[in-house]
């Protein structure tokens, strides 16, 4: 069998808008958290009311929706958990996400048909611990990122055929194990473990000496200070055929909290890389879909653990982001050679742009002309959400995004 056939592509979702990225831009499957026992606090969640209608929305395309329920809980949340559990199985959703051990005993309790995925918070770094677990109820185990493609392999091989195997391929990293951080409790109460994290690994950090109170000195010699702490992202978009090789069945892209242009941009990416594969096996990635990856707001990527130890995956110099393209637009609609959009951010005519239509190559047009709803010739478009339109041979799905390279 193409051991590129049933290798799923896996989308987070932090809310309803994101959700409808990851659907309309190829996931196979879809991670999202419920108001609570979710590892991510900040982004909006979903309702039960919403649960049920991504849900419904998404097996009409035929694609899974995991929820997460990660966090590792206090006694107070544990007599929450059954009315939780019971109403997330009612939403249908087709699997969950779980990490502590209490909850894995309480879900096989009270939900015995729901389908458990062990967290990367489990920590599980051999096939000892996956055939455990398995063995408890565990249909998929998501792997700790510190792995390598050989470790992998052997857990694959050691472990039951219909075991799957998750590993995350795409986005932030943590400094800690697993990401089981608690700088983030020390130094702002804000707990990582909770879904809490204020990412305290992004931060530049000085040293201060005891009797020069006040006066801070950078760790090396830089005025900014020293991120020493602070992660790469991971990027796996060009080994997607050596993941394969060692087994593994979901290709997880991190990102819960990121926008929806990131969703959108990076499952669609992976989404065609996957294709890719499965009709041109083993041969490299045409350039223009690894491209696309550097089209989001990202940090430098590295490949984390997958090919032994890593070897440069911090980075020193800052904690923010690098970002190369602003989204300008959103398409409406297309009609008689006239493509018709909503401005996200301004441009001017004779600006070359970039149509990203899922499953697509970026199509590149520089309208000369653009009109506003009245007809009216636009010099640039600027006003916020405002409907424009211009002249396009080729048409282009509802939701399409048209971006601008930053210079």
């Amino acid at each position: 069998m193409n051991k590129f056939e049933n290798l799923e592509v896996l989308a987070p979702a932090g809310d309803e808008e994101r959700f409808t990225a990851a659907l309309d831009y190829g996931a196979d499957a879809i991670y999202l958290g419920g108001k609570t026992f979710g590892m991510r606090a900040s982004p909006g969640n979903f309702t039960f009311e919403q649960l049920k209608s991504a849900v419904d929305r998404a097996h009409q395309k035929g694609v899974k929706v995991y929820l997460t329920c990660n966090t590792l809980p206090r006694n107070d949340e544990i007599p929450n958990f059954r009315e939780f559990i019971e109403n997330t199985q009612q939403c249908g959703v087709d699997a969950v996400i779980v990490a502590d051990l209490g909850l894995m005993s309480l879900i096989k309790k009270y939900t015995p048909d729901m389908e458990i995925h062990m967290s990367t918070q489990t920590g599980i770094v051999n096939y000892v611990t996956a055939n455990e677990l398995y063995n408890m109820g565990a249909k998929r185990v998501v792997l700790a990122r510190e792995l390598s493609l050989e470790e992998i392999a052997e857990i694959r091989a050691k472990s039951p055929a219909d075991m799957e195997i998750e590993v995350f391929v795409h986005g932030a990293m943590c400094v800690s194990f697993s990401g089981r951080c608690l700088l983030s409790s020390y130094l702002v109460n804000r707990d990582a473990n909770r879904g809490e994290c204020a990412q305290p690994c992004r931060w530049g950090y000085h040293l201060m000496e005891e009797k020069r109170e006040g006066q801070y000195f950078p760790v090396f010699e830089d005025e900014k200070g020293t991120y020493i702490l602070n992660s790469k992202d991971l990027c796996m978009i060009n080994h997607i055929d050596k993941l394969a090789g060692a087994g593994v069945t979901s290709l997880k892209i991190e990102g819960r909290a990121k926008s929806a242009y990131y969703v959108s941009v990076v499952t669609n990416a992976y989404r065609m890389a996957v294709d890719w594969h499965k009709e041109h096996g083993s041969e490299p990635l045409p350039k223009w879909i690894s491209d696309e990856v550097f089209k989001v707001s990202h940090r430098k990527y590295c490949t984390g653990f997958f090919f032994g130890h890593p070897k440069d995956c911090q980075y020193y110099e800052t904690g923010g982001y690098i970002r190369n393209y602003d989204v300008v637009a959103v398409v409406d609609k297309c009609e008689n050679g006239t493509v018709y959009a909503t401005q996200r951010n301004r441009f001017f005519a004779g600006d070359e742009l970039e149509i990203l239509s899922p499953k697509c190559e970026p199509y590149t047009v520089t309208p000369e002309k653009l009109l506003d709803e009245n007809g009216e010739i636009l010099e640039t478009v600027n006003h916020a959400m405002m409907k424009f339109s211009f002249s396009c041979e080729k048409e282009f799905p509802v939701n399409s995004i048209i971006r601008k390279a930053v210079k």
